[in-house]
């Protein structure tokens, strides 16, 4: 039995409907039309009849007209919403299996998917089907199908992971559940895009529908919106490039990148062009270098998903490496010095800097070390002066990393600043009077920082210097020949560590600078400077990655926050894309943590393979949208009853006094009415209706002085009251405080500039659509950087406690359902709120007895001091009350109340006081928690 998808929010008001036949014959009677009588007394009293005159009868077609009016009014009172179900699934007493993509792919159009899901369970309950739903985001578990309302209650707490779904692991687990349940009706809510090692899934979910005989329905997007980035921006040269990915071309071709600081402050935009036929962009960052190693964050404007941002740490920046050569002048050559095969190797990920040519080698050093480089690489150096040897292990030992190359003057000096006890001179493998061959590298081992790279087999050491044989020589060692004699030696020194190449870095010892295996080592060193180089614990082959705990993570939306439960820790080397159990952030302390993002470097964003559904029935997202049907029905009514007073003129002879005329008008009117009509209704209302041009917000007014915003709604009355109640309360800041606010401003959401605004006050009206999406991400930013938002559902008379909720509340609950909302609280006593300027215990508005909800603030610590306010400085990005503020704080040109309140006019003044409160609070902090220390510093005074 299929269920009509139309719902009322007054079913009551239908009641009505059963008055319209007592309404068609009361119409049906109507007074006689006048006459026209000559004025002359003698004409009129001999026009005057003596006979009584009946009533006239109303034409049948006006009276449908009125009864339709009146039918129109009475539905839209009772608020008629269409909840179309879109294609969906079969309907029937089967079992519905409901599979929802949640990784990050589905964050972007998530409130559609969100909606989709919904109208699926609730026509399931229409037919009273049991439900089981899946979330291939999730851990996969065995399922069962439930009753329609726990699975509602369960797809109210999905929420979009910050990682790729592993669609996969979910077969075994559906198999099991279709064996159980034959017959079942399957649908897949899917985001267009391959998950995590899914290839397959499509097909083999749709030969698990065909083998057991279940109808399949795939809904999705007409193309994936999703757009990302990929893990790792390079650093080639001067600049900073990402790659921006999506899995198919979608339209959405341009964009902006934002490069934020560990703050979350903007340091540089980028804007991107996709071809559109495109699937990737690259897009660059031309910044200095110390801009661009104070980077920790990328994301796409607008997108709100954790695959949208990348976060970077040390290993990402690109380290400042000095390069010293203590050969002699004609030695120092181009393609004869060791420094050009360094330069070379070094470019692509390092910025290489060398000394002024003429300079000796421990100025060469003392001009490296000022400028601040991460690594020092000394290629054949030998002995130091004091001075010099003394700057050079500051350096190790604050963390440097020192690069050491060896050469006749290492092999002939004696140096401590080297990992391991050097013999002097040298060994030379395939001299002329050698019996040795050319050596070459044996694999590394797997703890080695090289593990992983594979030697070239045509790679051959000439010479090298030998280390004294040691008991912990090979904890030491990193690389070494098939003989076992070490090629590559490092130690930790304090927080920094010495490499050493046992060979030279030009190619008089070897050819081993001539190899891409060069790059790749010199790499992985130079990845080891700086905070990294804590995260390795023990030296040479001893040395493994510390484990580090989560600090940080990213949620489904890509907003930064403390990790889950479920998070665990990493190892410091660790290179593969987030999961479940790693969540994108970052991990380790902040000095020297790594991130961990959605994407690893050279992952491609996959379209889903429809093609191997063979079967279902596949629909689109956009047909689950719910219609408001209530402005329609009143638009209708109102050209309707218009319609009827033309009639009437018409009928009564007014407008035309020819009865030929009133024959052929009447249809003509109605012509005429129709078209406006239709005209009418093919204009959908908008979700906010347009700000009138003196209520437009100025950017650079709003810019240059302080101003109070209010977002306009539609509701013109609610509007009105929302402008005034502003004007208000700006009105008492600037005579009451310091603060000289400027005049409010109207704003839409989706259109407008948030971030001049402190301030935001929302009033909820009932029965309004919903906010766009690109709305509610705009306001999802607002709070997230330090914006307030005032919500006000102004229904304080109406709501129960412990009853159902109000339609303002409602309304708010699904606006709020994909926002990251804290958890909230009533204000507490002791909340700055409550001595921001005043000291006030309640926030009435034009009603007093509805609660005010802030953000929740941890408990002072046991034992510990109470402070009179709490939350150190953080300001709540939320305050929700019903009580109307706006109605309380609405003046009039001469500062008279519009409004009355629900008590005695104290109830207004202390409206105004928690408003002023409300202000200063969002614009100072939590200021007044310092006075606290004003008794100690008062008592020491006195002493």
């Amino acid at each position: 039995m299929f269920g009509i998808p139309l719902t009322f929010a007054a079913p009551l008001a239908l009641a009505a409907l059963v008055a319209l036949p007592a309404l068609w014959i009361l119409l049906r009677v109507t007074p006689p039309r006048p006459r026209r009588i000559s004025f002359p007394p003698l004409a009129l009293m001999a026009d005057i009849l003596p006979k009584r005159e009946t009533p006239a009868r109303t034409p049948p077609w006006l009276l449908i007209l009125r009864i339709l009016a009146a039918a129109c009014l009475i539905l839209a009172v009772a608020g008629p919403v269409w909840n179309p179900s879109g294609i969906g699934a079969a309907s029937g007493r089967s079992p519905l299996l409901l599979i929802l993509d949640n990784g990050f792919t589905a964050a972007h159009d998530w409130r559609d998917r969100l909606r989709a899901a919904t109208d699926e369970v609730e026509a399931a309950a229409r037919d009273g089907r049991p439900v089981a739903l899946v979330a291939s985001a999730e851990a996969p578990a065995p399922f069962e199908a439930k009753a329609p309302a726990a699975a509602l209650e369960r797809l109210r707490a999905i929420k979009p992971r910050p990682h790729l779904a592993d669609r996969g692991a979910h077969l075994p687990s559906i198999g099991t559940f279709l064996e159980r349940t034959p017959g079942a009706s399957l649908v897949w809510i899917a985001d267009g895009v391959r998950g995590a090692g899914d290839t397959d899934f499509s097909k083999e979910l749709g030969e698990l529908a065909a083998r057991h005989g279940n109808a399949m329905t795939l809904l999705k997007a007409d193309r994936p919106p999703a757009l990302a980035l990929e893990g790792s921006p390079q650093q080639p040269g001067e600049k900073l490039a990402a790659q921006v990915l999506r899995a198919a071309p979608n339209g959405r071709d341009t964009g902006l990148v934002r490069a934020l600081d560990p703050k979350g402050l903007p340091l540089a935009e980028s804007r991107f062009t996709l071809e559109p036929e495109a699937r990737e962009a690259t897009v660059t960052f031309d910044l200095p270098v110390e801009l661009r190693n104070a980077i920790a964050r990328l994301e796409i404007e607008g997108e709100g998903s954790a695959g949208a941002v990348v976060l970077m740490d040390e290993r990402g920046r690109r380290r400042r490496v000095g390069l010293v050569f203590g050969g002699t002048l004609d030695q120092a050559q181009p393609l004869l010095a060791p420094t050009y095969y360094l330069a070379k190797a070094l470019s692509p990920f390092a910025d290489v800097q060398q000394p002024r040519g003429g300079q000796g080698t421990a100025e060469a050093i003392g001009q490296m070390l000022d400028n601040q480089v991460s690594v020092l690489a000394l290629a054949d150096v030998g002995a130091l002066d004091e001075r010099t040897l003394a700057r050079v292990e500051q350096f190790v030992d604050e963390g440097g990393l020192l690069l050491r190359f060896a050469g006749p003057r290492l092999a002939a000096g004696n140096d401590p600043l080297v990992p391991v006890r050097l013999r002097r001179g040298g060994r030379s493998l395939g001299g002329t009077l050698s019996w040795d061959r050319p050596k070459t590298l044996a694999a590394f081992a797997p703890e080695s920082p090289f593990a992983g790279l594979v030697p070239p087999a045509d790679i051959g050491i000439r010479r090298q210097i030998l280390a004294e044989p040691d008991g912990d020589l090979p904890g030491k060692t990193w690389a070494a020949l098939q003989d076992g004699t070490p090629i590559v030696t490092a130690q930790k020194r304090g927080q920094g560590l010495m490499v050493l190449f046992h060979v030279t870095a030009d190619t008089t010892w070897s050819n081993l600078p001539l190899s891409g295996l060069f790059v790749d080592m010199l790499r992985r060193v130079v990845g080891l400077a700086g905070p990294s180089a804590k995260l390795v614990e023990g030296d040479g082959r001893q040395a493994k990655a510390a484990l580090l705990a989560p600090r940080l993570t990213l949620d489904g939306f890509g907003a930064l926050g403390s990790p889950p439960a479920s998070a665990t820790a990493v190892p410091a080397d660790f290179a593969d894309r987030a999961g479940p159990e790693h969540p994108p952030g970052f991990y380790g302390a902040a000095e020297g943590g790594i991130a961990v993002n959605a994407l690893r470097p050279g992952d491609r964003l996959e379209p889903l393979d429809i093609a191997a559904l063979s079967g279902a029935r596949i629909g689109s997202l956009a047909g689950a949208e719910t219609v408001d049907l209530r402005a329609t029905l009143f638009t209708l009514a109102l050209l309707l009853l218009a319609l009827d007073t033309l009639a009437g003129l018409w009928l009564g002879g007014f407008l035309r006094g020819s009865r030929l005329a009133r024959g052929r008008a009447a249809p003509a009117a109605l012509v005429l009415a129709a078209a406006l009509g239709a005209g009418l209704l093919a204009t959908a209302p908008p979700a906010f209706a347009q700000v009138p041009a003196a209520n437009r917000p100025n950017g650079t007014e709003s810019a240059l002085n302080t101003r109070l915003a209010y977002v306009v709604t539609g509701d013109s009355a609610i509007d009105t009251a929302s402008r005034a109640g502003l004007t208000g309360l700006t009105q008492m800041l600037a005579a009451r405080t310091a603060l000289e606010p400027g005049e409010p401003a109207g704003l839409d959401p989706e259109k407008d500039e948030l971030a001049f605004y402190p301030l935001i006050y929302w009033p909820i009206v009932a029965g309004r659509p919903q906010p766009s999406e690109a709305a509610i991400r705009k306001i999802d930013a607002f709070m997230r950087n330090g914006g307030t938002v005032v919500f006000d559902t102004r229904d304080a008379q109406t709501a129960r406690a412990g009853g159902p909720p109000t339609p303002e509340t409602a309304y708010l609950r699904k606006m709020l359902a994909t926002l990251e909302v804290p958890e909230l609280e009533p204000v507490p006593p002791d909340h700055v709120l409550t001595k921001a300027f005043y000291l006030v215990d309640s926030f009435p508005g034009r009603f007093g007895n509805g609660q005010t909800w802030v953000e929740t603030i941890p408990p002072a610590a046991e034992g510990g001091e109470r402070r009179p306010a709490r939350a150190g400085d953080g300001v709540t990005p939320l305050i929700i009350t019903g009580n109307d503020l706006a109605a309380a704080w609405a003046v009039g040109r001469n500062g008279e109340p519009l409004y009355p309140v629900n008590g005695d006019q104290r109830q207004r003044e202390m409206a105004f006081r928690g408003g002023i409160n409300i202000v200063i609070y969002t614009l100072t902090g939590n200021y007044k928690a310092d006075q606290v220390h004003v008794p100690a510093l008062l008592e020491r005074l006195g002493q």
